[in-house]
């Protein structure tokens, strides 16, 4: 199944990482914060709004840090996705 954002949404997919504590214990998924880090998926087309045009920063693959409460998750094909506002993304991770 394909998803195509509209206007400035982006489909986000969180990137995992793996926590170790000092002493070399490897924290679960569960026992940590998330990350707030992901890799973009697919954006939207832009948008139109007040007579100015709002072009897409992001592109496809680019890796990023988003804010604490954004976006709404989604579940595809058993994986677990984060459709987001371009305003909801802080920083492109180079």
């Amino acid at each position: 199944m394909n998803i195509k954002p509209l206007g400035t949404r982006v489909l986000l997919k969180e990137i995992e990482s793996e926590e170790t504590t000092k002493s070399g214990i490897v924290l679960p998924s569960n026992a940590k914060e998330k990350p707030y880090m992901a890799e973009v998926v697919e954006i939207g087309p832009g948008e139109v709004k007040d007579g100015k045009e709002i072009k897409m920063v992001v592109k496809k693959g680019d890796r990023v840090l988003y804010s604490k409460y954004a976006g709404t998750e989604v579940k595809l094909d058993n994986e677990k996705y984060l459709l987001a506002k371009q305003d909801d993304i802080l920083a492109v991770i180079e």
